[in-house]
């Protein structure tokens, strides 16, 4: 994957150079600029700090396994990087948005893009534009496919599905109503499933599947495996957000004070007896360091920490078991590929 890693980085400058000169609109000089910088600035996010590009990376590396074992042509790599990095293009303008809408400061210990000297409320224009550079790239390199149009149709539909997610999690958690009667087991599944498993789990091997030649619609199933393992990687990293080492996955976790739907705190409601509960009612959500040692110490006493463990390895066993039911050995070898990658990850 090193070689193939630099080959995604190759494509990079080349669909970047076609966007700054793409002929549908005039740049000036000023213009170029800031979309050069726009574009260097989410590179080196993406790139140090929120998973080295796993996303746009695992297109290669699914249509690789897809081929069976068969020598990638350059084209074929070019082809799957560009729909990698389309992926961490989508990923780049949700992340703009997410911050604005947030009010956040820092993402990852970086300050957020909206947050840079003179950049502001353009940041809401800017996640527009970086939208906007999908249908760029792939008119540029597919409009003479026989899957272009499946390819829009994917990406449109992963959008909506992302946009519903966020919008579920920004009217659940609206500020100043605390409510955390709405936090459930199934709220939170819906959630996750809309709001990152689609764009982060599915979208990938999706792009994958079309370029091999294959019928999205026929492989529902695999779409299932990858939503439910999406699902697992969202509570994996609820689960980190409080019992992670912070040198070990970037960051101080803050969902408690946050107030956040986490998996966490609807086990927490699900297992607590009626004391527990108020417990939790009484300092959930407060930024105060004491308020978020009580709720660490709740969690402590109920045990999350076993209830992850028990979730984790039948997760694990139901994953295994639905990839090994599948009849083609290159689609398993696809999602064993991803299911390895997260499996007990610390980070």
């Amino acid at each position: 994957m090193a070689d193939l890693k630099s080959k995604f980085l190759e494509a990079y400058a080349v669909l970047k150079k076609e966007l700054l000169e793409d002929p549908a609109f005039e740049f000036s000089d000023e213009s170029r600029q800031w979309v050069d910088r726009m574009g260097r600035f989410f590179l080196t996010c993406n790139w140090f700090l929120l998973g080295k590009l796993n996303r746009g990376l695992s297109v290669i590396d699914s249509y690789k396994l897809l081929k069976e074992g068969k020598e990638l042509t350059e084209e074929e790599i070019f082809l799957a990087s560009a729909l990698g990095w389309c992926i961490e293009w989508l990923q780049a303008y949700f992340l703009v948005l997410d911050d604005i809408m947030d009010s956040s400061h820092t993402r990852r210990g970086q300050p957020c893009w909206f947050r840079l000297p003179k950049v502001g409320m353009i940041a809401a224009n800017d996640g527009v534009l970086l939208r906007n550079h999908i249908p760029r790239i792939l008119k540029n390199h597919f409009r003479g496919k026989p899957y272009y149009v499946d390819l829009l149709d994917l990406f449109n539909e992963v959008e909506f599905q992302t946009a519903s997610g966020q919008m579920i999690d920004l009217i659940t958690t609206i500020q100043g109503e605390k409510d955390l009667s709405k936090y459930t087991l199934s709220l939170h599944r819906r959630i996750v499933q809309y709001k990152t498993a689609y764009y982060s789990f599915y979208l990938p091997v999706a792009c994958a599947l079309l370029m091999a030649g294959e019928d999205i619609e026929k492989h529902t199933d695999v779409k299932h495996v990858l939503v439910e393992m999406g699902t697992y990687f969202q509570v994996q990293d609820d689960y980190l957000d409080c019992f992670g080492n912070p040198e070990t996955i970037g960051k101080i976790g803050t969902d408690i004070e946050d107030f956040k739907c986490s998996w966490l705190v609807v086990k927490a409601l699900e297992i607590c007896n009626g004391e527990q509960k108020k417990l939790l009612e009484e300092n959930y959500g407060k930024p105060d360091p004491e308020n978020v040692a009580k709720v660490k110490a709740l969690y402590h006493e109920i045990n999350l920490q076993g209830v992850f463990a028990e979730y984790e390895s039948k997760s694990y066993e139901k994953l295994t078991t639905s990839i090994e039911a599948h009849p083609s050995k290159a689609v398993q070898a696809v999602l064993k590929s991803f299911l390895g990658k997260i499996y007990k990850r610390q980070k």
